[in-house]
């Protein structure tokens, strides 16, 4: 699979309230036992990705939104994001690293919420 699908794929994970339809596009793209880890949460497993994702949407009736076109270099890849609220509005933004498995799905994802703090 290319890259850019696995990015593309997971990123559609984040807007998908079905759950049997977001396992589906994370079964795409995401390791069965691949780790996702952000400022709030550790989560093993494509299965509890899925429930954690379900858990999310749910709770902050918004989507995720990916706001850049992804970037790699060797197995990694940075893309930029955002969620929306339901009144239209910015909730939080932030940046993924992603490592790639050899099979091209995600292995290892690190979140950030928004964007590092300047030196000056």
């Amino acid at each position: 699979m290319e890259w850019q699908q696995t990015i593309a794929d997971y990123g559609a994970s984040w807007q998908e309230t079905a759950p049997d339809k977001r396992l589906v596009l994370l079964t795409k793209c995401f390791a069965e036992n691949g780790r996702y880890v952000d400022p709030t949460a550790e989560v093993n497993g494509r299965v509890n990705l899925c429930d954690h994702i379900g858990e999310v949407l749910q709770s902050s009736g918004g989507r995720v939104e990916l706001t850049s076109e992804p970037s790699n270099h060797h197995d990694v890849v940075h893309f930029t994001w955002h969620m929306i609220g339901p009144d239209g509005g910015i909730v939080v933004s932030g940046h993924d690293f992603v490592r790639l498995d050899a099979e091209g799905k995600i292995s290892d994802l690190a979140g950030f919420f928004g964007d590092p703090a300047s030196l000056n």
